[in-house]
């Protein structure tokens, strides 16, 4: 059976929404990463309602926490594809999944830094 692209506005994003949900789903189901930062995610919101963080605050965890969910999901679709590719150990392979977890670590050093800035003044 050959894919059929559906071209209707309405039914074509559903169904975009659709997998993009389901990818969600099995980040979070499958992936220790993911995992670990799904539950730090949970943590932050909690501490946030309990804290009474502002809007703005809100908005910075909020986006910290997007973007490290995202950057993680990148990161384990160019894993995931790499060892696709080569399933062997390969110098250049490692080089490139190197590089993707370094873009996660930068989101990561972002977020915490966000994660200073709201809470250490409300516990100082």
């Amino acid at each position: 059976m050959e894919f059929q692209k559906d071209n209707t506005f309405v039914t074509g994003r559903l169904k975009s929404v659709t997998y993009a949900f389901k990818g969600a789903v099995k980040l979070i189901r499958t992936e220790h990463s993911i995992m670990v930062q799904f539950s730090i995610g949970i943590a932050v919101t909690i501490l946030g309602f309990w804290m009474h963080i502002s809007a703005s605050e809100w908005m910075f965890q909020t986006f910290a926490i997007g973007l490290v969910m995202s950057v993680e999901g990148l990161n384990t679709a160019v894993e995931k594809i790499a060892d696709f590719i080569h399933p062997n150990y390969s110098k250049r392979i490692g080089f490139i999944k190197d590089i993707a977890a370094g873009s996660v670590f930068f989101a990561a050093l972002t977020a915490i830094t966000i994660g200073l800035l709201i809470y250490i003044p409300k516990f100082i």
